[in-house]
C-alpha cells in the first residue's frame, strides 16, 4: 500500500511506540528534582505530575482529531498550514529543522555518548566522535526504510519501559515505605505552594511533550484516521502511569526533601535499595532512552522537511523518495548532517534553550487551529466514526492556555534567549517568500 510513494507499513503498535518514545526520554531519570524544589510536599508533587498528564492528554486528544481531519505526512506543519497560513506552517518546519530537532538531536547524541562511555567505564574524551557516529548510524538505519527505523524504535522503547519497570517494581518491593505526602503543610506554606504550582508545571509539561511524532508519519501508518487516535490515547495513558509510578518511588525512597536535593534522583533511589549496581543500571537506562530519541527524531522529523519540499517550499531534491526504501533519504541526510555540524562546532548548546520556547508556541497554535478547522470541517460533515476530541471546546482551550503559560514563563525567565529564538525563526521568512515566488502557479 502506498500514499504519494510513501509505504504505509506501520501498525497500531508501531504508532503507539512512536508516541511513547517521543515523550519518555532521559528526563524522567533526572528532572523530577526540579518539581520537588518548587513544591513543599510529596502530595503536591504527585498532583502536579497528574495535572501535567491531564494537560498532555488534552493535547493528544486535539492532535488525534487533527490527524483524523488531515492524515498526512508532516503533522503539525500540515495543521498550521491549513488552519492559519502556509507561512506559519513553514516557520514551524524551519524551526523544527534548524532549532527544535537539530539542537535537540545534537544535545541528546552527546547525552547518549556520555552515558554509554560511563556504562563501559571509559573516559569522556571519546564522547564527541561517539555522538557523531550514533547520529550517522541511526540515519543509515532510517534511510533503509520506515520499517527498519520503526523496528529499532520499538526495541528501544520496550527496553526503556523495561528499565523503568525494574526501577518502579524494585522501588515498591524493596524501597522504604515512607509516606509519599511528606511533611505537613502549614497555611502559609499552602499559600506559597499554590503560587508555585504553575512554576512546577513548566518542567512537567516539557517532560510530557513529544506525542506528536506519530502524526508526522501519518501517510506511512495503516488506516491513520483510526490508528493515530488509538496510538495517541494509549501512548499518553502509558506515559502518565509510568511518570506517576516513578515519582512515587522517588518520593518513597528519597522523601520530598531528598528528591529536591539531588540532580540524579533515579540513581539515588536505585542506590538506596539496589546497592552498587545502581550507577550502571541508570547509565544503561539513560543511554537506551537517548539512543531511542535519536532514532525517533531521524524517523519523524525529516518527514516535515519532506512535506515542505513536496509543497514547493524547499528544494525539490528533498521531496524525492529513495528508490528502494521509499523514504525521504535526502531529508534524513540533511537533518543528520545539520546535527553533526552543531555537534562539531558546539553551537547546539546555544539552540537547546530555545527548543522548548519554539516547540510550545507551535503546540499552542496547532491546538488552537482546531477551533478554526471545526468551522471549516464541521464534525457533521466528516465521515462516520471520525475521532472527535472529548470535551470540545473546553479541553483544547485548557491546553492552549497551558501552552501560553509555558511560552510566557520561558520569556519571563530568559527574555534574551526568547528573543534569540524569535530571530532564528524570523530568518525563515525571507526563505519562505523566495521559494513561494519560485513555485509554479
Amino acid at each position: 500500500m502506498k500514499s504519494n510513494g510513501l509505504r504505509a507499513e506501520l501498525g497500531r503498535f508501531d504508532a503507539t511506540m512512536l508516541v511513547v518514545g517521543g515523550i519518555i526520554g532521559a528526563g524522567i531519570f533526572i528532572n523530577p528534582y526540579l518539581v520537588a524544589q518548587r513544591l513543599p510536599s510529596g502530595a503536591l508533587v504527585l498532583a502536579a505530575w497528574a495535572a501535567g498528564g491531564a494537560i498532555a492528554t488534552a493535547g493528544a486528544f486535539a492532535f488525534a482529531e487533527l490527524a483524523s481531519i488531515f492524515p498526512r505526512t508532516g503533522g503539525e506543519y500540515v495543521y498550521l498550514r491549513e488552519a492559519w497560513h502556509p507561512l506559519i506552517g513553514f516557520l514551524f518546519g524551519w524551526a523544527s529543522l534548524f532549532m527544535i530537532q537539530g539542537g535537540g538531536l545534537a544535545a541528546v547524541a552527546i547525552t547518549f555518548a556520555q552515558y554509554a562511555l560511563r556504562l563501559v567505564g571509559a573516559g569522556p574524551g571519546a564522547a564527541l566522535p561517539l555522538a557523531v557516529a550514533a547520529v550517522v548510524l541511526v540515519a543509515l538505519v532510517n534511510a533503509a526504510g520506515v520499517k527498519p527505523g520503526s523496528l529499532l524504535l520499538n526495541v528501544l522503547v520496550v527496553a526503556k519501559l523495561a528499565a523503568l519497570g525494574v526501577l518502579i517494581g524494585a522501588g515498591w518491593i524493596l524501597g522504604p515505605g515512607g509516606p509519599v505526602a511528606g511533611h505537613a503543610v502549614s497555611d502559609s506554606q499552602a499559600s506559597t505552594s499554590l503560587l508555585s504550582f504553575g512554576a512546577a508545571l513548566i518542567p512537567i509539561l516539557f517532560a510530557y511533550g513529544g506525542w506528536q511524532s506519530s502524526n508526522v508519519v501519518a501517510e506511512e501508518i495503516r488506516e491513520p484516521r483510526r490508528t493515530l487516535p488509538f496510538a495517541l490515547v494509549a501512548g499518553i495513558a502509558i506515559v502518565v502511569f509510568v511518570y506517576l509510578a516513578a515519582n512515587i518511588v522517588y518520593l518513597q525512597t528519597l522523601g520530598r526533601d531528598g528528591l529536591a536535593a539531588t540532580m540524579t534522583p533515579a540513581a539515588d533511589a536505585v542506590r538506596s535499595f539496589g546497592g552498587p549496581w545502581a550507577d550502571k543500571f541508570i547509565a544503561a537506562a539513560i543511554a537506551i532512552s537517548a539512543f531511542g530519541f535519536l532514532d525517533l527524531t531521524l524517523l519523524a522529523a525529516p518527514r516535515i522537511t519532506y512535506a515542505m519540499a513536496r509543497d514547493g517550499l524547499l528544494g525539490q531534491g528533498l521531496a524525492r523518495l529513495a528508490a528502494g526504501s521509499a523514504v525521504p533519504a535526502r531529508a534524513i541526510a540533511l537533518q543528520a548532517a545539520w546535527s553533526v555540524v552543531l555537534l562539531l562546532t558546539g553551537t547546539f548548546q546555544d539552540l537547546v534553550a530555545t527548543v522548548v520556547f519554539a516547540d510550545w508556541i507551535f503546540f499552542g497554535l496547532s491546538v488552537a487551529g482546531l477551533f478554526v478547522l471545526h468551522r471549516r470541517f464541521p464534525p457533521a460533515a466528516r465521515e462516520a466514526g471520525a475521532f472527535r476530541a472529548p470535551g470540545y471546546p473546553l479541553v483544547p482551550a485548557v491546553f492552549v492556555a497551558a501552552a501560553a503559560l509555558v511560552v510566557v514563563s520561558t520569556v519571563w525567565s530568559d527574555p534574551r534567549r526568547a528573543l534569540f529564538g524569535i530571530l532564528l525563526m524570523g530568518l525563515g521568512i525571507p526563505v519562505y517568500f523566495a521559494y513561494r515566488r519560485r513555485r509554479p502557479a
